[in-house]
């Protein structure tokens, strides 16, 4: 039999695709670029991560978890997944009883079940008053909030009135809201070869977001920032960059119109190694307003963002192929940028943690 006949039989066989039949997936180019590469496994400073989410805790998983933490410098984790009435008073118990019962806070959710109701705001406001008097440290918004949570058929804007209970409650403890309103601008776009995040909505197509079946990006931010501008008492952290990473003049702007809003960087840090000067002149800028997020609690993937805003490294991976198809720049931070971003602008903003677990922001002395 032919060699190349023989080739052809092996690779139909075993599935694996011939050099021109490469999908888009499977093609990884080796880089042959030499530059100096610093891995940063473990962070400068001591970090409070604002986006984290633990929703089914235990006392052997949450052991686990801290030994982990312990290895990245991970300081404090801030579980998003809380929950509401006995389910959050569980988990808040746990991590008290806990010999690390100083590393993890939680921030209550909204009950949605009893929405279509009359009443609904006071009796969520209530709910969340007695929430937070049992130890919660904030609130936090899921994205279903003005995509799809539904009122009696009728999609509910971000900015009802109806809510407004709610955040009068969080001014009244001190305790700050983060919501995640919308999606990256591209979900929103028609799913054709200009769009940048195509691969991922490929491998993802449940994160599509088509119109007629959603509202349009730009709807959702405008509801989003009426409702920021109508509750100025109230400190909202707009999540994942508040969507504008990849436009940081605009997330400026914003910044500068909301006085009580800060944003963290939870799944967006493609976008930031991608404009590495943009970004860091940024992160300079609006120092007081970013605070460090990661989102999904991947041990693994919390060294690409140390190295990322630690380092100057030039040209490394992300960690997921389909998301960003670029490659990373480190941004170089300086230190005291660093320890506003790690710590210091998280110990201002949610009440009840202890500063005293943190280096004092401007100590330019760190130990990894």
């Amino acid at each position: 039999m032919p060699a190349l006949l023989v080739l052809l039989v092996v690779l139909a066989l075993t599935g694996a695709p011939a050099a021109q039949d490469l999908g888009i997936r499977q093609y990884k180019p080796k880089s042959t670029l030499v530059v100096v590469e610093h891995p940063v496994p473990r962070a400068k400073y001591p970090v409070i991560d604002i986006h984290s989410h633990h929703p089914r805790l235990t006392p052997e998983r949450w052991a686990a978890i801290v030994q982990e933490m312990d290895a990245l410098h991970l300081q404090v984790l801030v579980n998003l997944s809380g929950g509401s009435g006995e389910r959050l008073a569980q988990g808040i118990k746990l991590v008290a009883e806990s010999p690390a019962g100083r590393r993890m806070v939680l921030f209550a959710n909204l009950d949605f079940s009893d929405l279509d109701q009359p009443g609904y705001g006071a009796r969520a406001a209530a709910r969340l008053d007695a929430d937070l008097k049992a130890g919660a440290r904030g609130l936090k918004i899921f994205k279903n909030f003005g995509m799809s949570a539904k009122r009696a058929g009728v999609r509910v804007p971000v900015d009802d009135p109806e809510f407004d209970p709610i955040w009068q409650t969080c001014a009244r403890h001190g305790v700050p809201v983060l919501i995640h309103t919308a999606e990256p601008a591209p979900f929103f776009d028609p799913v054709t070869e200009t769009n940048e995040r195509w691969l991922e909505l490929q491998v993802h197509p449940e994160r599509r977001r088509p119109a007629g079946e959603f509202p349009s990006f730009e709807t959702l931010i405008a509801e989003r920032d009426r409702l920021f501008a109508r509750h100025p008492k109230t400190t909202f952290i707009a999540a994942h960059f508040a969507y504008h990473a990849n436009d940081l003049g605009r997330l400026g702007r914003f910044l500068d119109e909301h006085p009580n809003v800060v944003t963290e960087t939870g799944a967006i840090l493609a976008e930031l190694g991608r404009q590495p000067r943009t970004a860091r002149a940024f992160f300079i800028r609006y120092q007081d307003r970013i605070l460090f997020g990661k989102d999904s609690y991947v041990p693994s993937e919390y060294p690409y963002f140390w190295r990322t805003f630690e380092t100057a490294d030039e040209y490394f991976d992300y960690y997921r192929d389909y998301h960003a198809f670029w490659k990373l720049y480190g941004l170089d931070l300086p230190d005291v940028v660093l320890q506003k971003l790690y710590y210091g602008n998280a110990l201002r903003i949610v009440p009840g943690l202890h500063a005293a677990d943190f280096p004092r922001v401007g100590a330019v002395t760190a130990s990894r």
